[in-house]
C-alpha cells in the first residue's frame, strides 16, 4: 500500500467523484480507477458505493478513511520533522481540552516562534479520550487534559492555574440573577454536559452521575455548547474564562461550594520526541521555572 494511493482515495473521499478527483490531482482517471480497483482488492473490501453521479463510502470505507487521515498526517509530519534544518524545524502536533493554562503553551509558542521560526505549531481541540488515541497512535506529540486523568502511561508537567466549574446560562434566565449556583441547581436545570470522562469524570468532579440528571445535549467544545444556550436548549455545565460573555446574551454563574480543575501536558512514557517536539517541551518547562527578582 502506497502513500500515494492513499491519497488518490482521500481526493475521491473528498470530491466524491472519481473524475472530479483525477482532475484535482492532475493524474487520468483510468489511473485512479486502477489504483482503486487494486486498493480494494488489497484490502479485500469494497470501499464505495458507485452511483450515477457521486460515490459514497461504505462502512469499511468509513473507516479505512479515518485511518488513511492519520497515517498521512503522521508521514507528513514525521517527514517534515527529519527534513530539519540545522536551526530547528518542523511539526509539532498538540490535542488540547479548552482551559485558560492553555495560556501558558501558547506563550511557549510565541516564545519558541522567536527562536526557532520554521517550526509550526498545530493545534486541534478535543477530549481526553481522543487526545489519548491520537497520542497512542503516534499522530500527536503533546496533550493537554483536564484533571483528573489517568496519567500511568504518560510523562507530564501540571501546567500553572485551575479553572473553576459552572453554568453558562442565558442572561435573562433566573439563574443569571444569582452570583452563585449550588448542586442542587445544577440537578434541576436542563443540562448541556462536556463529553469528557463521562459518568466517572462527573463523580470525581461533582459527586453525581447521569441517570438523575435532565441531561438534553453534551458537547466537547464550549463555543458550540454556548450556541446551545443561546438557542434554549439548556444550561451548559463548562469552565470559565473560555466563553466571552461580554456584550452577549449569556453569562457564567460559578459554582458554590467552588469547584475548579487544572490541567497538564502529556506525553507518551518512552516516546522518542523529534527535534522540535523537543524544542517546544523544553520552552514550555522554562516557562514553569519562576523568574528571580
Amino acid at each position: 500500500m502506497e502513500l500515494r494511493v492513499l491519497r488518490y482515495f482521500l481526493m475521491i473521499v473528498q470530491e466524491k467523484n472519481i473524475s472530479k478527483a483525477s482532475a484535482r490531482l492532475h493524474v487520468s482517471q483510468p489511473t485512479v480507477s486502477r489504483q482503486l480497483k487494486e486498493l480494494e482488492e488489497e484490502l479485500g473490501t469494497t470501499l464505495f458505493v458507485r452511483g450515477n453521479r457521486t460515490i459514497r463510502l461504505t462502512p469499511d470505507g468509513e473507516y479505512f478513511a479515518n485511518q488513511a487521515r492519520q497515517i498521512l498526517s503522521l508521514s507528513d509530519k514525521t517527514l517534515a520533522n527529519i527534513h530539519q534544518e540545522k536551526d530547528v524545524s518542523g511539526s509539532v502536533l498538540v490535542g488540547s481540552a479548552e482551559a485558560r493554562s492553555m495560556l501558558t503553551v501558547a506563550q511557549a509558542i510565541g516564545h519558541l516562534n522567536h527562536q526557532h521560526p520554521h517550526i509550526r505549531v498545530n493545534l486541534v481541540s478535543m477530549d481526553a479520550a481522543d487526545i489519548h488515541q491520537q497520542l497512542t497512535s503516534g499522530v500527536f506529540d503533546f496533550g493537554v487534559v483536564m484533571e483528573p486523568v489517568d496519567k500511568t502511561d504518560y510523562d507530564f508537567l501540571r501546567l500553572p492555574g485551575e479553572s473553576r466549574w459552572g453554568l453558562l446560562v442565558q442572561s435573562r434566565s433566573a439563574l443569571a440573577q444569582q452570583t452563585t449556583v449550588s448542586l442542587e441547581d445544577v440537578a434541576q436545570t436542563r443540562l448541556i454536559l462536556p463529553q469528557q470522562g463521562g459518568n466517572a469524570r462527573l463523580h470525581d468532579v461533582f459527586g453525581f452521575t447521569t441517570e438523575n440528571l435532565n441531561v438534553v445535549a453534551t458537547y466537547n467544545l464550549l463555543y458550540n455548547a454556548s450556541l446551545l444556550v443561546s438557542a434554549g436548549v439548556g444550561n451548559a455545565l463548562g469552565l470559565d474564562g473560555i466563553i466571552n460573555t461580554n456584550q452577549s446574551d449569556l453569562a457564567f454563574i460559578p459554582l458554590a461550594p467552588r469547584i475548579s480543575s487544572g490541567s497538564s501536558l502529556v506525553w507518551l512514557k518512552g516516546q522518542r520526541l523529534s527535534a522540535a517536539a523537543q524544542a517546544l517541551l523544553s520552552q514550555i518547562q522554562g516557562e514553569l521555572v519562576p523568574t528571580a527578582n
